[in-house]
């Protein structure tokens, strides 16, 4: 008997809802026939009441709910229907509870509060593009601007509700039509009398299109923000537009954005960060990229990643002495960071095997001994960081990698006790 009602209590409060749904459905219906009608299209009102129609079944469409509410609330609310499924679901990275309604799925997270509503089935499709166009054209016919105030605030309030889309679906992780949203806020709040730029929905559209990997899309908002002078965080929308240009293959173009906006933002990590990368790919330059080093370090001095990337491309130019003092700054800053150790320990060990080449090359018996006496000491050399990095490193991959160094380097001094010992002890590892 009780499932019955309850099941009657869930038919009942969906026709409730389904006759509000009816109710807007029939305005928007008259409104239109009202804008189709010559004789009164001309007027500033009938296309007002049209616009207010359709916000009217946008708003009907979502509910009376709004986000931020909590369960507790929702369920107080006047004429709330009751959900026809209930699921648990992943929605960026969280676990969320799924409502789903006639009209609509609410999102509610862990704590009870609702996160995102997602319209299924709108009353009017495309109802706020139809109700930009509906208010561009009363604001047209309305000559003396006696509405303007009107038109600028439903203007306003439709830019908001495209942007609060916008998020859901970014929530949702649908980000292509994410962009698409944040670019109709942008053309609402364009559209007069608004005529607002809205660079927040402009540099947001760039960044959901990069992140869906749409590069052409994204370059195109990333340089309309740029002229309009937004620039992001500490110049962020430098820093895409260089990644953008890199990977559609334009080198030139992509060095051009990240030395501009350096120059505006010489505080900026990621703008330098990526300077430095070019010029270790690309070889040109190395003095210009030291000093970008140098900037990057007295930005951050404890930032212990900045010297072990300059070791690196120390290394790849073959100024060792540099490279090794470059890595050995990285763990003096931060005693815990690994990638200093294992860093100073891949150059020795490699320094070793040249070394070694090199000997094997060697027909002077006092040369040769001289090379065999540098190799010895750069494969000891290297056995100290590798084991320090092995420590503090907690990823299995490189430590199984950093075994194999360690047991080689070992094996060539094997008659002496200590270094079987770690050479035991590094060979079974892993397996």
């Amino acid at each position: 008997m009780k499932k019955i009602l309850a099941i009657l209590a869930i038919a009942a409060s969906v026709a409730v809802n389904a006759q509000a749904q009816s109710k807007e459905a029939a305005a928007v219906e008259k409104a239109l026939a009202a804008v189709e009608n010559v004789k009164q299209n001309t007027k500033t009102a009938t296309w007002l009441k049209y616009g207010d129609a359709l916000i009217k079944a946008y708003n009907a469409a979502q509910g009376t709910a709004w986000v931020g509410m909590s369960s507790a609330e929702f369920q107080l609310l006047p004429g709330n229907e009751r959900p026809t499924g209930e699921s648990q679901v992943e929605v960026g990275g969280q676990v969320m509870t799924k409502r789903e309604f006639a009209t609509r799925n609410l999102y509610f997270d862990q704590t009870g509060t609702l996160r995102v509503i997602e319209v299924t089935k709108p009353i009017v499709e495309d109802a706020l593009d139809k109700a930009v166009e509906a208010y561009a054209k009363a604001a047209e016919l309305d000559e003396k601007g006696q509405k303007t105030k009107d038109i600028t605030t439903a203007l306003e309030s439709i830019k908001d509700k495209y942007t609060e889309e916008a998020y859901n679906a970014y929530s949702l992780g649908d980000l292509g039509k994410s962009s698409l949203l944040f670019e109709k806020a942008i053309k609402a709040a364009a559209t007069a009398p608004l005529s607002q730029v809205d660079t927040n929905s402009m540099y947001n559209a760039g960044l959901t299109a990069w992140n869906n990997f749409d590069f052409e899309r994204a370059k195109k908002f990333f340089e309309d923000c740029l002229s309009y002078g937004y620039y992001g965080t500490s110049g962020e929308t430098y820093a895409k537009l260089a990644d953008i240009a890199e990977r559609l293959g334009d080198k030139e173009a992509s060095k051009n954005y990240l030395t501009v906006g350096s120059q505006k933002f010489p505080e900026s990590q990621s703008l330098l960060i990526g300077l430095i990368n070019y010029y270790i790919n690309s070889g040109e330059d190395t003095a210009q990229l030291f000093d970008l080093f140098a900037e990057a370090q007295k930005n951050e001095p404890d930032n212990a990643s900045l010297y072990y990337v300059e070791g690196n491309a120390r290394k790849k130019l073959g100024q060792y002495e540099e490279a090794l003092a470059a890595y050995e700054k990285s763990t003096e800053v931060n005693p815990n960071y690994e990638w200093g150790y294992i860093g100073k320990g891949v150059l020795l060990y490699d320094m070793a095997v040249e070394t070694g080449a090199k000997a094997d090359e060697e027909y002077d018996n006092n040369k040769y001994l001289a090379l065999m006496g540098e190799f010895e000491k750069y494969l000891k050399g290297c056995i100290e960081p590798f084991e320090k990095g092995f420590e503090l490193c907690n990823d299995e991959e490189v430590k199984v990698s950093l075994a194999e160094y360690i047991k080689n380097a070992c094996f060539r001094f094997r008659t002496d006790p200590e270094y079987q010992a770690k050479y035991d002890v590094y060979n079974g590892y892993g397996k």
